[in-house]
């Protein structure tokens, strides 16, 4: 009965992919890009987001008008303004024409030492300004190993989740991304996927409620491709994937359509 539920679950919550373009693409090379991808984006019973450096955020807002695709942003600041050079405000995104942001990504956690304290900052600004996140956990090579996956996950969701309300929290998408899958040409299982992204939700259903566990979003990230994305969306508890290195390229669209 409860693999019954879980499967009338997936089936209602609709799928998100999103690219994480990640520090590539000049203004000039990302508006070429978006004419190159939006023949092939094109399916209705997918979320497309486009998440492209800070840069190419207005020119990438004005390709996709009229398009299927929404943009996102890699990163904001939890403060409305101020006195922080080289910072983003959520405001600023707003305007700008964002739709979804990234926060937590497991770079931003390594290179820039981003806590889980301040990525649950981050989550409370974003939707204070109705900003929907694109919330990262994962865990290294070594966690995985050690066997700490769950508890290191369960962890990253608890703390980034602190002060978000219910109904908040069922706008957010999660995206697990187990990091030593990330750019490497390593993909987790189906299987290994498959069973973090069910421990996410049921954490969430332990902070919150059932109803809440089902409604949220939970995205596979970490070198997905067209060949690997209808397995891993076929799963209970994977409603798309955040991509990155192939949102570069044509493959994209194979991902968006996985179910064609």
């Amino acid at each position: 009965m409860r693999r019954a539920l879980q499967m009338e679950d997936n089936m209602a919550r609709k799928k998100i992919i999103a690219g994480n373009w990640k520090m590539n693409m000049t203004p000039t090379e990302a508006v070429a890009l978006v004419n190159e991808l939006k023949p092939l984006v094109g399916n209705d019973d997918v979320d497309v987001v486009f998440c492209v450096p800070a840069i190419d955020i207005i020119p990438v807002a004005e390709a996709v008008k009229g398009t299927n695709i929404k943009v996102g942003a890699e990163n904001m600041y939890y403060e409305e303004k101020g006195a922080y050079t080289g910072e983003i405000s959520p405001n600023m995104l707003k305007d700008a024409g964002v739709a979804y942001v990234i926060i937590g990504h497991s770079e931003r956690r390594e290179y820039f030492k981003e806590t889980d304290e301040i990525v649950n900052k981050k989550v409370l600004k974003a939707l204070e300004h109705g900003i929907t996140p694109i919330l990262c956990c994962g865990e290294s090579l070594t966690q995985r190993e050690q066997g700490i996956t769950i508890d290191w996950v369960r962890q990253q969701i608890k703390i980034a989740f602190q002060n978000v309300t219910a109904d908040q929290a069922k706008t957010v998408v999660i995206a697990y991304e187990p990091i030593w899958a990330i750019g490497t040409g390593k993909v987790a299982t189906t299987e290994q996927a498959q069973e973090v992204c069910a421990a996410i939700r049921v954490c969430i259903g332990e902070i919150y409620d059932e109803a809440t566990a089902a409604a949220i979003r939970i995205q596979y990230g970490g070198s997905v491709s067209g060949a690997s994305a209808p397995e891993l969306f076929a799963q209970a508890d994977i409603d798309g994937g955040l991509v990155g290195g192939a949102s570069l390229k044509p493959d994209f669209g194979k991902i968006v359509n996985y179910n064609k």
